[in-house]
């Protein structure tokens, strides 16, 4: 989802400066760290952006060897490497490292403290970018949605369609983030050579439960019921933090280009049609 947004926009915004090649699990398995390593040894790239993850929040609990393999292990691979070839690196990861007991936003600088295996497996890839690679990048983004993937604004727009009855947490708080606007964010930084932690998000705050109504409206889905719901009334394998709001200013000092707010992210999400993606 993310990955293909980076590629388009780096094609299509600096095709003299940049040449992008997306890669995808048809070119290499990223478990197999060897046969990675071998990959970037031939393919010698200037900059790497490290975009894939294993994103299942729940599904990491039962699985946690593959949660530190993915997502940490592949990017301490990626940080050797371009340790030694003295490659940008830039790793992006997720607001999640958080308890989301603080209150407010969290800046970069913040106590770590994941309450889940992904956020305690993000945490490895993120420590290890930050040894390793001398020119490593952590970027922390939060709540995620575009056209080439499976996300929230899909599945709440389809569920009103079919269902017309929806119940949504609303004690969780976040930033949604639209992949088109996060992969400028993400170019911005490459521009900047950017290293360090940096928080990356649109901009505003909102429940789940505010984020799907205005999902609703945007689709101009009639009649349909949502329901504000506690946490504790969808039980899951993995807990969520309850606020976990990241503070973007680092970002916009650096490169004084701040995302766009949400909502107007949401607009532009189901006003623009899907992308031709090819890697």
């Amino acid at each position: 989802m993310l990955g293909s947004d980076i590629q388009l926009f780096f094609q299509r915004k600096a095709p003299e400066s940049y040449h992008t090649v997306g890669i995808t699990r048809k070119d290499v398995d990223l478990a197999n760290l060897e046969l990675l390593a071998e990959f970037l040894s031939h393919l010698k790239p200037h900059i790497i952006i490290h975009c894939a993850a294993f994103t299942d929040v729940d599904g990491c609990e039962n699985q946690k060897e593959k949660a530190f393999l993915i997502n940490g292990k592949v990017a301490e691979c990626l940080a050797k490497y371009a340790q030694t070839a003295d490659t940008q690196l830039l790793y992006v990861s997720t607001d999640y490292v958080f308890s989301g007991d603080k209150g407010s936003p969290y800046g970069e600088e913040d106590p770590i403290a994941p309450i889940n295996i992904y956020g305690h497996s993000k945490r490895a890839g993120e420590v290890a970018v930050l040894e390793l690679a001398g020119k490593g990048a952590v970027i922390r983004t939060s709540w995620l949605f575009g056209q080439n993937g499976p996300n929230f604004v899909k599945t709440i727009a389809n569920k009103a369609k079919t269902d017309g009855k929806l119940k949504v947490v609303n004690d969780q708080r976040g930033c949604p983030t639209f992949t088109v606007d996060l992969a400028e964010g993400i170019f911005h930084l490459v521009e900047a050579k950017a290293s360090g932690i940096y928080h990356l998000s649109n901009s505003g705050e909102c429940t789940w439960f505010e984020f799907a109504k205005e999902i609703v409206k945007e689709a101009d889905i009639e009649n349909v019921e949502i329901k504000p719901v506690p946490t504790k009334e969808f039980p899951r394998p993995a807990k969520r933090p309850p606020i976990s709001i990241l503070s973007c200013e680092k970002y916009n000092r650096l490169t004084g280009k701040p995302l766009r707010h949400w909502r107007e992210a949401l607009r532009a999400y189901f006003n623009t049609p899907s992308p031709e993606y090819n890697p």
